[in-house]
């Protein structure tokens, strides 16, 4: 065998937090990880959050984000160690030999400068190419990844295109340079079933078409089985297992791989439906301000006290846009939303600040949910004070109760947002939602960035407290894993309308109506072949029609 591309050695990684309340503290992330990487071959990196995953993927860059630093061990790429390069030698690899596709493209292109001229820019500043070849290339690779009229989709500005079109985009700048190595970063962890399916369609075609080898990152096997040959399996900066993808997938060594495979474990009975709801959302029409087209049409569902509507459908369905309309942002052309007997004031000034405590919203992005600058128990904090007047020890001694509710602890109190993993961000969006003591608590794509054992702990969480409280949900979510797991009732949404509506057993029963049938074939399967076998079948049904 030829020498591997990238050879990681011993690799230790670091990092310093500064509590609020003592010296600052030194603490290990990375523990003498090692592995090796052929080219044009695709290596899986899977584990829980915080375990290490990205920190190692963009160490092959020699990259330490948020003050993390490497502290020992070698990460040589094509046998040059690159932790022993200058600045000014670093800049000549990032971008060029190696590049980077981020797990939200809408938070990383630039949204003032068209598409083609972020795609194009890494390849002309290397040198790789000259303005006219860097565009004729982006070309190539837009038609090779599936996206519409490439000729001239890099014309426009990224906000003009879906979601899915923008993370093809972005991987068509990674592979723009000519690089010998990408590092995918969750690249499909935000998107929907079918919409994922497609971009992975499109990474791994790439990736076989330009031998290009690839470092994987993601907490979903399912998705890694399908793109991988190999899968190294982390925890807490550790190396559990690292092996072939058939054989972590169909005979894992190691208790830990086993029920990274064997999860979801949450069985839960549907409730029967209750005539007398908690929420009641009446032919609801919207649209956005100074547009001229609906994007809700009558739009009717109902939530029962202690009970969970899931709200599935593609991006673009209207799924985040109901909760939209139901928390006041964005009032309704037409309609009525009666809340606990009251009818609600469809703009968010109307509403008192007790319809505001029990209606409640956790946010899918929990970057941009919290303040960078304030602590966890600042954070959490804040609705104790708001809603109920807590303040001192009686406040402290509460955070630290909801801590432990989410199974993070008073280690965390003083804490900043850059000093948590993705996980245990939303684990503190969730403890304060909790904090308020809502009736009903919506649920945007909540676990759609945590690994399946820490999103099933997050799942169980909520069901307790749903059985404890009384809290009803409305729970968003594109992930119908998920979906079976907790809801009582679905909501499938295409296009702003309700397309199929009723209780669980009812709506996952056949007959189902096309675009149904094609939300349930496109959740991943864990086994090799799985996305082979879906894109030969949609290929049958078009020749079919």
């Amino acid at each position: 065998m030829s020498a591997p591309l990238l050879h990681v050695k011993d690799l230790q990684i670091g990092a310093t937090i500064y509590p609020t309340d003592g010296p600052p503290k030194q603490i290990e992330i990375v523990k003498s990880v090692s592995f090796t990487l052929q080219k044009g071959k695709v290596l899986g990196l899977i584990g829980e959050s915080g375990a290490g995953k990205s920190t190692i993927g963009l160490s092959a860059m020699a990259y330490g984000r948020g003050g993390v630093e490497i502290t020992g061990g070698q990460v040589l790429l094509d046998g040059q160690d690159l932790l022993q390069k200058s600045p000014r030698g670093l800049r000549s690899v990032r971008g060029a030999q190696v590049t980077y596709v981020a797990q939200s493209a809408a938070a990383s292109f630039n949204p003032a400068r068209k598409i083609m001229d972020q795609v194009t820019e890494a390849a002309i500043l290397q040198g790789k190419f000259t303005p006219a070849e860097a565009r004729a290339r982006a070309v190539r690779l837009f038609e090779k990844l599936g996206l519409p009229d490439p000729q001239n989709i890099g014309n426009r500005y990224p906000h003009q295109v879906s979601g899915g079109q923008l993370q093809r985009c972005m991987t068509a700048l990674a592979l723009c340079p000519e690089p010998d190595l990408v590092i995918f970063d969750e690249p499909t962890t935000a998107l929907d079933v079918t919409t994922q399916i497609d971009v992975l369609v499109a990474i791994k075609a790439a990736i076989a078409d330009t031998g290009v080898a690839a470092l994987y990152i993601t907490h979903d096997l399912a998705v890694v089985a399908q793109v991988s040959d190999d899968i190294m399996v982390l925890r807490m900066g550790e190396m559990v297992e690292y092996g072939p993808t058939d054989q972590i997938i169909n005979n894992p060594q190691q208790d830990y791989t086993r029920a990274l495979v064997s999860v979801r474990s949450i069985a839960h009975d549907e409730k029967p439906p209750s005539d007398d709801p908690i929420l009641r959302m009446e032919n609801i029409t919207a649209r956005y301000k100074g547009t001229q087209f609906d994007v809700l049409h009558d739009v009717s569902v109902d939530i029962a006290p202690g009970q969970t509507l899931a709200v599935v459908g593609e991006s673009g369905s209207g799924k985040s846009t109901l909760a939209r309309v139901l928390t006041g942002l964005l009032p309704a052309r037409g309609g009525q939303i009666t809340f606990d007997g009251e009818t609600l004031s469809p703009d968010l000034a109307g509403r008192s600040r007790e319809n505001l405590r029990e209606l409640q919203m956790i946010y899918q992005m929990a970057d941009v949910a919290m303040n960078p600058r304030q602590t966890v128990e600042t954070i959490i904090g804040r609705p104790l004070e708001f809603y109920f007047g807590l303040r001192g020890r009686a406040k402290r001694d509460r955070v630290v109760e909801l801590l432990d509710q989410i199974e993070m602890g008073s280690g965390f109190l003083d804490r900043y947002p850059a000093e948590l993993s993705g996980g245990q961000k939303q684990r503190v969006c969730i403890a304060r939602a909790l904090a308020a003591k809502p009736k009903l608590i919506i649920c945007d794509e909540v676990t759609s960035a945590l690994d399946p054992l820490v999103a099933d702990g997050i799942l169980k969480l909520l069901l307790d407290l749903q059985a404890r409280e009384n809290v009803a949900y409305m729970f968003i979510t594109h992930d119908l894993a998920t979906v079976r797991a907790i809801a009582d009732s679905i909501a499938v949404m295409y296009q702003g309308r309700l397309i199929r509506y009723g209780g669980k057993t009812q709506v996952l029963s056949p007959p189902f109506d096309d675009y149904t049938d094609l939300l349930l074939s496109s959740v991943p399967e864990m086994r090799l072949g799985w996305l082979e076998d879906v894109i030969a079948n949609r290929r049958m049904e078009s020749a079919g029609n």
